[in-house]
Order: C-alpha cells, then sequence, then structure tokens
C-alpha cells in the first residue's frame, strides 16, 4: 500500500501529537479518501492565476529554515505542468540565501494566502535553480512587469493542501478598493440620472393637471 500523500508531513512524529491530541482519526479518514493532491490541478492553476505574491521556504544543511517573500505580477507562480511550478527570480538584495540552502537542500515549502478570499494553499514539494535558459524565462516571465530578471526557479510538487479560513483576517488591496469604488460611482451616477428623470416626470405631471 502506497504511503499517503500527506506523509510529506505528518511524519511518525507529528501523527503521534495528533494521536496524543485526538485528531490522528480524523486525518485517517482523510488519508482513506480522496487525501491531499499531489499534482498541480485546474483549481490550483486558477487560484495561482490571482496570486501576486507568496513565500518561499527553504532550509540550510544545519536544519535553519528561511522564509523569503516573493512578489511580481498577477499569476507570476506559473504551472509549466502537472507536476512542476515556475517563476522569474529577479534583482533583489543580493543576500542569496535562497540560492544558497537550495545548493545545499532542495526541499521547499511554498505558502499562498489570498486574504480577499481567505483561502490559503501550502505546496511541499523541491527547487532548483535554472540559469541561462531563455526559453524557460520567456515562458514565465511577465512582459509587463518592470524587474530584471536574474534566473528562474523551478518548483516541483509533491503535495499540496487547502487551509480553512479559520483566524484569517479579511483584507482588500488598493486595486480590490478602487474597483469598489468605482463601481459604487457608476451605481450612483445611475440613481442620480434615474432620480433626475423621474424629477422630471413629475414635474410633466403638475403641468398636466394645472
Amino acid at each position: 500500500m502506497n504511503a499517503p500523500v500527506s506523509d510529506i508531513a505528518f511524519t511518525a512524529a507529528v501523527k503521534k501529537q495528533q494521536q496524543r491530541f485526538g485528531s490522528r482519526g480524523m486525518y485517517e479518514r482523510v488519508e482513506q479518501s480522496d487525501g491531499w493532491a499531489n499534482r498541480v490541478t485546474e483549481d490550483l492553476k486558477n487560484f495561482l492565476g490571482e496570486m501576486d505574491s507568496f513565500y518561499l521556504s527553504t532550509t540550510n544543511s544545519d536544519g535553519q529554515p528561511y522564509i523569503q517573500h516573493r512578489g511580481g505580477a498577477k499569476g507570476f507562480l506559473k504551472s509549466l505542468d502537472e507536476n512542476r511550478l515556475a517563476f522569474a527570480d529577479f534583482s533583489g538584495n543580493r543576500q542569496y540565501i535562497t540560492l544558497g540552502n537550495l545548493q545545499e537542500n532542495q526541499k521547499a515549502f511554498i505558502f499562498l494566502m489570498d486574504y480577499k478570499t481567505r483561502r490559503r494553499i501550502k505546496i511541499w514539494g523541491s527547487a532548483e535553480v535554472v540559469e541561462n535558459d531563455s526559453k524557460l524565462l520567456d515562458q514565465v516571465l511577465d512582459q509587463d512587469y518592470k524587474a530584471r530578471p536574474e534566473r528562474v526557479i523551478v518548483f516541483h510538487v509533491k503535495a499540496w493542501d487547502v487551509n480553512c479560513p479559520q483566524h484569517i483576517q479579511q483584507r482588500f488591496t488598493e486595486e480590490d478598493i478602487q474597483s469598489r469604488l468605482e463601481y459604487y460611482k457608476t451605481q450612483l451616477e445611475e440613481q442620480i440620472e434615474e432620480n433626475r428623470s423621474l424629477r422630471q416626470e413629475i414635474e410633466k405631471m403638475k403641468v398636466g393637471f394645472e
């Protein structure tokens, strides 16, 4: 019997804690059903298409973790196929901690948070740094995004899961707010025009009764 996909996170030590605090039975039932996904689905691709940032976690050979924020245009984390994601690595503060960590340990983790929909997705896998591949760079690069790309980081998906929305405070971007304000502005203008037309009709009716 193949090990559940979630075993990438649910180690023996983790399962022991689940057993201790009473949640092991629930996760066993999840493992026996569909469980976690290990392929890039249409649902995941659609989610990635709306995201303009995520967090990438790596670990060095001493086990010291590091989390780095990655940002870009919406959908900059792209699906290459059902097993791989990729993104352009732009010039930054030139610390190169992520690159150094990946030389020692290719295991990596991606955390995505959509505050608007209160949805978060966790992706386990490994990452590799690809340099001097113009074809791959063109495949993941958003030409309208003004930043200098240096390389591509390819993420090999091993497992992913969706978290519950508990404790996620809903937040909106400036773009979201501006879009909503434009909608309300249009609605207000339509109401004003409708009110003006009704007043004109009322005035006409008054003249007819005089």
